[in-house]
């Protein structure tokens, strides 16, 4: 997968990440585009561990689940991380 399929994989994991969880997350799409790439590098090393395989191809159902999955571990942890700060996310 080339350097634009993974920045939009992340930009749609990342929004797809922020539907899922209840609230207001804050962030554009800039803010969702970084948290969705870092979300799918996280999941393609969770699905590494567990699977014995990572993000594959942009079309494979499991990268994309991967890429949701590290994405809204990546989401709840930047949402902790701005409540802690005093910043309403």
């Amino acid at each position: 997968m080339g350097i634009l399929g993974f920045l939009i994989l992340g930009l749609i994991a990342g929004a797809i990440a922020k539907a899922i969880l209840p609230g207001r997350q804050g962030g554009g799409w800039l803010v969702t585009m970084v948290l969705g790439v870092v979300g799918a590098i996280l999941g393609g090393w969770i699905g590494s561990l567990i699977f014995g395989g990572g993000l594959a191809e942009f079309f494979d159902l499991r990268t994309w689940l991967l890429a949701i999955l590290g994405s809204i571990i990546v989401l709840l942890i930047y949402g902790a991380v701005m409540n802690r700060s005093g910043r309403r996310a």
